[in-house]
């Protein structure tokens, strides 16, 4: 089999090998920019377009992908190769796949390389909604105040010069002006962010940008544009070199830069835009008037559980979250901290059943296809373990729950940062942007068991409290001491 080129010239020769769209893609109006073209946008937002389209049209729903960064010109470049094309390939737990080509993407604006055409195609009529996967970082917010941060240089040359946008806040205040000075109507901003209240999170941040470089835009903002607090959720490792090369070998497509997911998926969206939006519901969106307690359940759950699973498995040598499933102690520990210290804090979710989505996360965590690295789901623990573990602790604290199991996360966490390598003595790859400081603090600990928590901006206050105290310190001292992990997660079971 002659492998093809994933390309819209291509794609009748294509259709005969794995499911490709069948709308007219030239026909798509483009009502959806999105920044930050990701695997997850891809296996997500973009995925629930592309059913909208197949299966009821909605022409008026295709998207715009838009990268900030000179380090989104790879994706550029493939897309401009593939007219932005590319494949889905949904990895069942018990090995089945499903391969196809998604087609709701349709164009790909690199920003730095036309910064006005970005701006121009936001300000469009035709754009209704501006969505956002650009990670938490990308929301420029201090993670213990979550004011906005206005040391940035970006954001600093954003205020002298507002018709040179680098940041997000730059180019949506621009487009935002524009729409205002032409009588427009503004667009939604939809946050699809792994952020808890992801959607009041960019309305404070994008004011507080607005009222300093132009009050009367923030004026407007604040009256006229909508920003819907969502809950997003697909596991999508990032694609690996294998990947493109089974997709050539196994269906003759040649495509750069496919993406890989599990078959879970889940959007949870509050209904309240700033005029149309696309009715996806009829392809399983949830439109509710309260996402609070939806995210509150997958970030305890999912997002706390996955990190208990990577500090844990890192230190103890398992390279990926279904060989950490398969072992029984990892197993039966994630479990049982889902159980004893989440649950009893989590409250009701209204239409979930709470032990039937510990079951899933359980067997999501073991597809054994989907191969998500420990070494991904621990970069930026810095960023994630604050809103992920650290409120379930202190909330147990509250209330004399169990905190054994999260406080004994914390103490791996400590060094894992400090000693960087894991029990087999082999290097651990640390991405997060405070590594520096998350090793100074946790290389004290021989001297001051507490040293690693001496940082408010991630722990706040927590040595206050004797009880946590108490059981980090004998954790961590029994780890530095060459207390093995795995026996420790047992000992607690």
């Amino acid at each position: 089999m002659e492998p093809i080129q994933l390309n819209h010239r291509n794609l009748g020769q294509i259709a005969s090998r794995i499911p490709c769209p069948t709308y007219d893609r030239q026909e798509l109006k483009l009502g959806i920019v999105h920044i930050g073209v990701g695997g997850f946008h891809r296996s997500h937002q973009a995925y629930y377009i592309h059913q909208l389209l197949e299966r009821h049209g909605a022409t008026e729903w295709g998207i715009c992908g838009v990268g900030l960064r000179e380090a989104d010109r790879n994706i550029a470049d493939v897309f401009a190769k593939q007219d932005c094309l590319y494949t889905l390939i949904t990895q069942h737990p018990d090995g089945t796949e499903e391969t196809e080509v998604i087609g709701s993407l349709k164009e790909f604006l690199l920003a730095v390389d036309d910064p006005d055409r970005v701006i121009d195609r936001m300000a469009h009529p035709a754009t209704k909604i501006v969505s956002l996967t650009i990670t938490e970082g990308g929301y420029n917010f201090n993670s213990v105040s979550e004011a906005f941060d206005f040391g940035n240089p970006d954001i600093q040359h954003e205020l002298q010069h507002p018709t040179e946008p680098r940041t997000v806040f730059g180019y949506l205040t621009a487009a935002l002006r524009k729409r205002r000075d032409a009588g427009l109507p503004p667009f939604t901003l939809l946050s699809c962010d792994n952020i808890q209240h992801n959607g009041d999170m960019a309305r404070k941040m994008v004011l507080a940008f607005a009222q300093k470089q132009d009050p009367e835009l923030a004026e407007w903002i604040e009256e006229k544009v909508r920003f819907p607090n969502t809950m997003v959720d697909r596991i999508t490792p990032v694609t690996k070199s294998r990947d493109i090369e089974q997709l050539k070998n196994n269906h003759g497509v040649i495509d750069e830069w496919p993406v890989v997911c599990e078959p879970y998926l889940q959007w949870v969206v509050e209904d309240k835009f700033s005029g149309d939006r696309p009715p996806l519901e009829k392809v399983g969106v949830q439109f509710v008037p309260d996402v609070a307690p939806y995210e509150r359940m997958k970030i305890r759950l999912l997002n706390a559980g996955h990190s208990v699973l990577g500090i844990l498995s890192a230190i103890h040598g398992h390279p990926t979250i279904d060989a950490c499933m398969g072992d029984p102690v990892f197993a039966a520990f994630t479990r049982e901290f889902m159980d004893r210290e989440v649950t009893p804090v989590l409250g009701t979710v209204e239409g979930v059943d709470i032990e039937q989505y510990k079951d899933s996360l359980e067997e999501r965590f073991a597809n054994p296809n989907i191969k998500d690295s420990v070494g991904r789901i621990c970069s930026e623990s810095s960023a994630k373990l604050p809103k992920f573990l650290i409120p379930t602790i202190r909330e147990n604290l509250a209330a004399d729950g169990s905190i054994e199991f999260a406080t004994l996360v914390l103490a791996a966490w400590c060094y894992y940062s400090d000693k960087q390598v894991n029990e087999n003595g082999e290097p651990l790859e640390i991405i997060d942007a405070m590594q520096a400081e998350l090793k100074e603090a946790a290389q004290d600990t021989p001297a001051n068991s507490l040293a690693f928590l001496q940082q408010p901006a991630i722990f706040g206050n927590l040595t206050n409290d004797k009880r946590f105290t108490q059981e980090y310190e004998r954790m961590v001292r029994t780890i530095y001491r060459g207390g093995q992990i795995r026996q420790l997660m047992s000992d607690l079971l």
